[in-house]
């Protein structure tokens, strides 16, 4: 049964244009050819990058951090409660009136206090301004050098300039060393980001990140089984070009370093429109729908990579919307982070109430709002 299995899922017919198989993949004559058992180096390498980010988090970004003065926002703790506690963790972070007006019966607060509470309980939550730093810090640094990468890889091969010359001879196309390294790179990358999810700053767009990463993984392993490479390498090096930008502006925001930061966003706009929004559809994906039907019939593999590449589209086009917000915001009023964040929310309520107080200290948070990620 296993190996039915096994014969069905390996079918020529689903990852390969007619009259190729398996065996014409085999090397020889110094033609090497991209495996399956290639991929299985991807985990070792997110491993690897995991640590190389620890180490750099602690000893390049955190003391950058100091240096530029950045610091967390003092923060208001919520006051112990074992009944609104409970509510929080079971139930939800942010109470209907309803339930606000039943929990004021059960602990004789009024509903000012215990939405002071939920404020305060919800920002306790959330990551500091100096993990935002290093996080984005990393971010940045890597996909600089991925990029540097890519284009080092690319900058020779004709099918950067003619992108007809992606499908030349394919299947049949032989994997550079360069092409390896930079697939084992960015696959290492994206599987130890969905690995320290559960831990790094959480996003509005949390599930659209885990979409995102998902179909990134699975793009880079099925080209590079169905030896899509070519055109791998095209797309990965257009996503990590904006990227740059988009994390280099986040980690001077959170220096306030506005004037850099603001600058950088707007060549970031203009980047991710070019790059996402008109390099991407219509000429990556002109060049993986169009020019193989002149050279092969469509099968599997050809309509699965097309609706991956789609997909990742879409989720472009949805950021596209959370940047010309922050765009809006940037032009007409004042940018304060990214919208994708899930910003601190404002305790001006509770320090009013402990304004109103005496012998209590006022404490304000450091810059005012935390940026956002």
């Amino acid at each position: 049964m296993l190996q039915t299995v096994s014969e069905w899922v390996w079918w020529d017919r689903l990852w390969l244009p007619g009259n190729v198989t398996w065996s014409d993949l085999e090397d020889h004559q110094g033609c090497v050819y991209a495996k399956v058992s290639h991929l299985y180096a991807a985990l070792p390498c997110a491993l690897c990058l995991l640590l190389v980010r620890y180490v750099f988090e602690s000893y390049m970004a955190t003391p950058l951090a100091n240096v530029w003065g950045v610091k967390d926002h003092v923060r208001l703790t919520a006051e112990p409660n074992a009944i609104l506690e409970k509510y929080f963790c079971s139930r939800a972070r942010v109470p209907s009136q309803a339930d606000v007006r039943s929990l004021c019966k059960k602990i004789s607060w009024p509903e000012k206090r215990i939405e002071v509470w939920f404020r305060r309980r919800r920002n306790q939550e959330r990551a500091g301004l100096r993990k935002r730093f290093c996080e984005a810090s990393w971010r940045c640094v890597f996909y600089l050098f991925a990029f540097v990468g890519g284009v080092i890889a690319l900058h020779d091969k004709p099918w950067l300039y003619n992108l007809k010359e992606v499908w030349g001879g394919f299947p049949k196309q032989s994997l550079l060393p360069s092409q390896y390294w930079y697939y084992l790179l960015e696959m290492g990358f994206y599987l130890s980001l969905l690995l320290s999810l559960t831990f790094d700053v959480k996003r509005k767009d949390f599930k659209e990140q885990v979409i995102h990463h998902i179909a990134t993984l699975t793009l880079l392993s099925f080209s590079w089984i169905s030896n899509y490479i070519r055109i791998g390498t095209l797309v990965m090096v257009v996503h990590d070009s904006a990227d740059i930008l988009l994390e280099g502006a986040k980690v001077f925001n959170y220096a306030n370093w506005q004037r850099t930061a603001n600058g950088m966003f707007m060549v970031f706009t203009f980047l991710f429109v070019l790059t996402r929004l008109v390099i991407l559809p219509f000429w990556l994906i002109h060049c993986t729908w169009v020019y193989p039907l002149e050279r092969f019939d469509p099968f599997f593999g050809y309509y699965f990579f097309n609706v991956m590449l789609l997909v990742l589209q879409m989720l472009h086009l949805y950021w596209a919307v959370l940047i010309s917000r922050m765009l809006y915001k940037f032009i007409f009023s004042k940018l304060e982070g990214d919208d994708r964040s899930d910003e601190e929310e404002d305790d001006s309520d509770a320090l009013k109430e402990r304004n109103h107080k005496p012998n209590h200290i006022n404490v304000s948070g450091g810059r005012g709002r935390a940026n956002g990620h």
